[in-house]
């Protein structure tokens, strides 16, 4: 969720963190549908780092740029094949889905807060079975297991 604090207007959709250089790479780009807005947490707060391209997106989106303290220093709707730098320095960027901005009323000198949405990753499996029967052993001051056997050696 985005909150306009100085409007208090809210959208109500799924936000993501980009806050890695591999997910700030990625962005939004091959994306067909949006359905969530993407936060990159820029290293510093300038307007080359916030500067960002469109290529290879697939279509349209809304853009706020965001100073250290949460401000709107720059916002706009974004086309694809173009490049794009903020009018002051900004150290977050938040991009969207058309219709975030006119959701959130946003203006010059807004105060912006998000709410992560929680993402739920899918548990791996484990190449090995589960031990069974499992023994603690002490041995010369170290801790240790002994005799556990996995499902697979027991059948």
């Amino acid at each position: 969720m985005l909150i306009n604090e100085t409007k208090k207007r809210v959208w109500h959709g799924k936000v993501r963190v980009a806050d890695t250089f591999f997910r700030r790479a990625v962005g939004l780009m091959f994306k067909p549908s949006i359905d969530y807005a993407l936060v990159f947490l820029l290293p510093a707060e300038t307007r080359m780092n916030a500067s960002i391209h469109m290529f290879f997106m697939l279509r349209s989106i809304d853009v706020i740029f965001l100073d250290s303290s949460r401000k709107v220093v720059d916002f706009r709707l974004a086309k694809p094949w173009r490049v794009y730098v903020p009018a002051e320095a900004a150290r977050y960027v938040v991009e969207g889905p058309v219709g975030m901005i006119r959701a959130l009323d946003v203006g010059i000198g807004d105060e912006i807060r998000w709410v992560v949405t929680e993402e739920k990753r899918k548990p791996l499996p484990s190449p090995l079975g589960i031990p069974k029967d499992l023994k603690f052993g002490q041995t010369n001051g170290s801790l240790g297991l002994s005799g556990a056997k996995t499902n697979e050696e027991k059948a």
